[in-house]
C-alpha cells in the first residue's frame, strides 16, 4: 500500500513538472502553439457594436479620405480632436454632428439610444452560422470605454447600467456556442478619454484593464481574446507579458485560447499569437502572394467601416464575388478571414450585410472542403497566376479560379493526380500529365449549374 501510494505521488509530482508553464516573458511565451482549431476554421465574422452605433456616420470614399479616415467607430475621437493632424477629420464629423444633433449634444448622450430592442442573440447566431463562418469576434468593449457587459470597472458605461440594460456579451456568447461555433471577444486596452488613463496610467492598468480582461475571460470563457488600441504604450507597460502568463497558466481557458498580436506598440507581428492585418495595411503590403508560415488573420468590413455607418452607399460595399475572392486570397496564404459587419443601434444586422454573408455560405457550401482545414500551397508557381490560388489538404492540391479559366489550366511541381473533379459538378474533369505538369481542360457551364458562381475550384487528388 505504501508503495502504491509512493508510486501514485511520484506519477502527480512528474506530470506537473512535464506541464508546460510559460513564464511572463515573450521568449516563453512565444513558444506556446497557436490553438490548433483556430488554423482550421479559416472564416470568422467581426462585430462592431457601441455607443457609436447610435450616430453610425463617418465620410466615405466620396469625401475624399483613406482607409482609416473611414472608420465609423472613432466617431468620438474625431469630434474631439482639434489638433492639426487631426483637424481635417474633425471639421467633417463637427459639421455633422452639429446640424444633426445640435453642437451641445454631448457624445455620451447617445447611449440613451443605443436600445437594442431588436436584437435576437439567437437570431443573429443562425445568420452567422449560415455564412460558413465557424467563429466570433465581438468588441467587448472599444476606445470609448464602453463595454457590453456589467463591468465593474465601467460603472454606469457600460451595456446593463445605461442604454439597453442587456449583457450584450452575455447573450451573444450563449448563442454563439449554443450554435457551435467558437466565441472570441476584441478588447481595447486603452480609453480615448478615461481620466485614469490619463493622469495615473500604472492604475489604470493595474485597476481597470486587467480587472477588466480577467473579468470577461473568466465570466464567458471566450475562444478568442484579440487585443487592440495597444499603440501609446509598451507591452511592458502595458504588463501585458504578466497578463498572458496567467491566460495562459492558470485561467479557465488556458489549453484553449487564442490571442492576436495586439499587446502594446513593440508587438505586432513579433509577439502574442496570431499576427493580425487590417484592410491590408499593417505589414501585409510586402508579402502579397507569399504563403505566411505563422499563424494570421486579417480583419476588414464589408464596406469601409467596422462600426456600422449610414454614410456608406451600395458602391462601398464589397460585392459577394469580391468577398470571396478575399476569403480565397487570404486562405491560400496560410491566413483566416475576420470580416466584420457593423449591426444599428437597435439591434440589427442590416439587409446587405445578411445578403453577402448568406452568398459566402452557398459558396462555401459548395466549396468549403478547399478552405477549411486547408494550408497554403508552399509549392504554388512562382508566377503568380491572374485569378488563381492554391490550398492543400493532406495529398490533395486544390485549384481556386475567381475567373473561370478559358485556357487549359497548368499546374507544375505535381504529381500524377489519381483523380480531378471540380467541387460541386458531377461528371468527370479531362486532364493530361506530362512533366510533372497536370494539364486541366476546364468543362462547359451551362445554367443547369448555376449554383457554381464567385470561384471556381479544381480538386487534384493525391497529386501532393
Amino acid at each position: 500500500m505504501k508503495k502504491a501510494c509512493l508510486l501514485l505521488l511520484l506519477v502527480v509530482v512528474l506530470n506537473r513538472l512535464s506541464a508546460q508553464t510559460y513564464a511572463p516573458n515573450w521568449q516563453s511565451l512565444d513558444a506556446r502553439p497557436v490553438p490548433a482549431w483556430f488554423g482550421d476554421v479559416k472564416f470568422g465574422i467581426f462585430i462592431h457594436w457601441g455607443v457609436y452605433s447610435v450616430p453610425a456616420w463617418a465620410p466615405t470614399a466620396k469625401e475624399g479620405v483613406g482607409i482609416y479616415e473611414r472608420y465609423a467607430e472613432w466617431y468620438w475621437q474625431r469630434l474631439m480632436d482639434t489638433s492639426n493632424g487631426g483637424k481635417k477629420l474633425h471639421n467633417l464629423f463637427k459639421n455633422f454632428h452639429d446640424k444633426t444633433y445640435g453642437a451641445g449634444f454631448k457624445y455620451q448622450d447617445f447611449v440613451k439610444d443605443l436600445n437594442c430592442n431588436m436584437f435576437n442573440a439567437a437570431e443573429w447566431a443562425d445568420i452567422i452560422k449560415s455564412s460558413g463562418a465557424k467563429y466570433v469576434v465581438l468588441t467587448s468593449k472599444h476606445h470609448e470605454g464602453f463595454t457590453l457587459w456589467p463591468s465593474k470597472q465601467s460603472w454606469n458605461w457600460n451595456s446593463v447600467d445605461v442604454g439597453p440594460h442587456r449583457d450584450l456579451a452575455g447573450e451573444l456568447s450563449n448563442a454563439v456556442k449554443a450554435a457551435g461555433l467558437h466565441m472570441g471577444f476584441y478588447y481595447s486596452l486603452y480609453e480615448w478619454f478615461n481620466p485614469t488613463y490619463k493622469t495615473d496610467f500604472n492604475s489604470y492598468v493595474d485597476a481597470h484593464m486587467v480587472p477588466q480582461m480577467k473579468d470577461l475571460v473568466e465570466k464567458y470563457r471566450p475562444d478568442i481574446l484579440w487585443t487592440d488600441g495597444e499603440w501609446e504604450h509598451t507591452s511592458a507597460e502595458w504588463k501585458s507579458e504578466q497578463f498572458l502568463s496567467w491566460l495562459y497558466n492558470q485561467s479557465p481557458v488556458k489549453d484553449n485560447i487564442v490571442v492576436n498580436d495586439r499587446w502594446g506598440n513593440d508587438t505586432r507581428s513579433k509577439h502574442g499569437g496570431i499576427y493580425t492585418t487590417e484592410y491590408d495595411l499593417e505589414g501585409d503590403n510586402n508579402l502579397k502572394d507569399k504563403v505566411i508560415a505563422h499563424p494570421w488573420e486579417e480583419c476588414r468590413g464589408i464596406g469601409s467601416s467596422f462600426g456600422y455607418n449610414r454614410n456608406e452607399d451600395l458602391a462601398d460595399y464589397q460585392t459577394s464575388e469580391q468577398l470571396v475572392s478575399v476569403l480565397i486570397e487570404k486562405v491560400s496564404r496560410g491566413g483566416n478571414l475576420l470580416l466584420d459587419i457593423g449591426p444599428t443601434a437597435d439591434g440589427r444586422i442590416p439587409v446587405i450585410f445578411q445578403q453577402r454573408l448568406k452568398d459566402m455560405g452557398d459558396w462555401l457550401g459548395v466549396n468549403g472542403e478547399a478552405i477549411y482545414g486547408t494550408t497554403g500551397w508552399a509549392g504554388a508557381p512562382a508566377q503568380k497566376q491572374p485569378g488563381v490560388a492554391y490550398t492543400a489538404k493532406g495529398n490533395d492540391l486544390y485549384v481556386l479560379c475567381t475567373s473561370y479559366p478559358t485556357q487549359p489550366l497548368e499546374i507544375p511541381g505535381v504529381k500524377k493526380p489519381a483523380a480531378v473533379s471540380m467541387l460541386g459538378l458531377n461528371g468527370t474533369v479531362k486532364y493530361t500529365v506530362k512533366n510533372n505538369t497536370v494539364s486541366i481542360q476546364p468543362p462547359v457551364i451551362n445554367a443547369g449549374t448555376n449554383h457554381l458562381k464567385y470561384a471556381w475550384v479544381f480538386k487534384l487528388q493525391g497529386a501532393l
